[in-house]
């Protein structure tokens, strides 16, 4: 009787229930709200070999990479030398032993453009870690220390944006004067307003959470909160942001070359001061123009692919579309 009287139904009202009812609406609970995280892309799962293979767009990354190695290996890549004069094949067309053609001067433009590699890439790649080490100093300890210090930091960033970037690099290379260091120096100040503005942004949704103020209230030094927990918690939007930038770097120094302001002296060779050159010849000799525009654009283009694939990797909101997408 016992036993029947346990298996009973409940009445109504009656607060003893069973323990599996009593269970089933928490588990139930439990398990919508696991539901979410169970869709969630696990880190490891992001770069997993299988889902980078699936995504196209790291292809460009190999591309991108044989444009790096081409630069770095030029002496041993290049099939004569950037700066060689010949005078009996000034303007020949595309053959085989010159596939670019030759310029004004008689030099093999494919080992021009390999050689000219070095410079975009070197001046883009500098301007972006200068700049975006600058603007991610300023923004972070903007955001964290908020105040006057936020205030002044934002002046500062409104009024460098006020100004067109391209114009404002265009005049600190002419003040500067001629030399890859003067370009690095002047893309990279057009670029600090940009990493400001996201490392403080990033700061000011740190800075509130539980982690930051218990290292707060520890007594642990700004410093040390800015370097072990801050930074290390708003890096993927800004290495995001530099893949980009590196592209738009290589864009502005090709044009500040093309105006006549560029880092690079004559005869060495630079993809803007190419096209420079050959605009000359853009109706009687088109060869002497594609092979520097053809190699900005696909530099330029595998660059931004690959950023745009970091990104959905990185970001967990476009790592769950991509991955219902079966990217």
């Amino acid at each position: 009787m016992a036993r029947d009287a346990e298996t009973e139904a409940p009445r109504s009202g009656d607060s003893r229930l069973p323990l599996d009812a009593t269970l089933a609406p928490a588990s139930a609970a439990a398990g919508a709200l696991a539901l979410p995280v169970e869709q969630e892309i696990a880190p490891r799962e992001r770069f997993s070999l299988v889902d980078l293979l699936r995504d196209r767009r790291w292809f460009c990354g190999i591309v991108l990479l044989l444009i790096v190695l081409a630069a770095v290996f030029a002496p041993f890549v290049a099939p004569y030398s950037p700066t060689e004069y010949h005078p009996a094949l000034v303007a020949q067309g595309p053959t085989r032993a010159h596939l670019l053609g030759t310029d004004e001067l008689g030099r093999d433009i494919l080992s021009r453009v390999i050689y000219g590699a070095r410079v975009s890439l070197a001046v883009g790649i500098a301007a972006i870690l200068l700049g975006g080490i600058v603007g991610t100093c300023l923004g972070t300890i903007a955001g964290y220390a908020r105040g006057w210090v936020d205030q002044l930091v934002t002046i500062i960033v409104d009024a460098i944006l006020s100004f067109p970037s391209i114009i404002l690099a265009l005049a600190i290379a002419a003040v500067l004067g001629r030399g890859v260091a003067n370009l690095v120096v002047a893309l990279a100040f057009v670029r600090i307003p940009i990493y400001a503005r996201l490392a403080r942004g990033q700061a000011l949704q740190v800075r509130s959470l539980d982690y930051i103020t218990a290292a707060h209230a520890s007594g642990t030094r700004t410093w040390r909160i800015l370097l072990r927990h801050v930074l290390p918690n708003i890096f993927s939007p800004l290495l995001v942001q530099g893949t980009l930038s590196v592209s738009f770097a290589i864009l502005d120094e090709s044009v500040v070359s093309f105006l006549g302001v560029g880092g690079v002296q004559p005869p060495d060779p630079e993809w803007g001061g190419m096209i420079t050159a050959a605009q000359s010849f853009i109706f009687s000799d088109p060869w002497m123009l594609v092979g520097p525009a053809l190699a900005i654009v696909v530099t330029v283009l595998c660059i931004n692919l690959v950023g745009d694939a970091l990104r959905d990797r990185l970001d967990p909101r476009t790592a769950r579309a991509a991955a219902s997408r079966g990217v």
